[in-house]
């Protein structure tokens, strides 16, 4: 059973970068053709697509986002992470990571949830 936990601080201050893991179990993030995605839901409102890696490496940000994102992975962990510079009060969301087959988000994590304040 595929399953993925993302792990991270709960509080940033404004500035600095968030830096969130998503651990993947059950499947390799090497495995063709997956896609493993990050997703963030601000308070109050949708959710909002930030990036996604593909299992080949391969990278792909938001272009809202663009300037500020990266995200890597481990596979030696089967891990993948999400890092963005330059946090304002703005970022504050639950931050999800998640499976994606051709845009169709099948698992998820619980979603972390990250306050910007000072």
């Amino acid at each position: 059973q595929v399953q993925l936990q993302e792990s991270g601080p709960g509080l940033v201050k404004p500035s600095q970068t968030l830096s969130l893991t998503c651990t993947v179990s059950g499947v390799s993030i090497t495995a063709r053709p997956t896609t493993w995605s990050w997703i963030r839901q601000p308070p109050g409102k949708g959710l909002e697509w930030m990036g996604h890696i593909v299992y080949d490496g391969n990278t792909a940000y938001s272009p809202s986002l663009k300037s500020r994102t990266s995200i890597s992975r481990d596979t030696s962990k089967n891990q993948f992470s999400l890092q963005l510079r330059s946090v304002t009060p703005e970022d504050t969301a639950v931050y999800y990571c998640a499976r994606d087959q051709a845009w169709k988000f099948d698992y998820w994590g619980r979603g972390n949830q990250v306050t910007v304040s000072s």
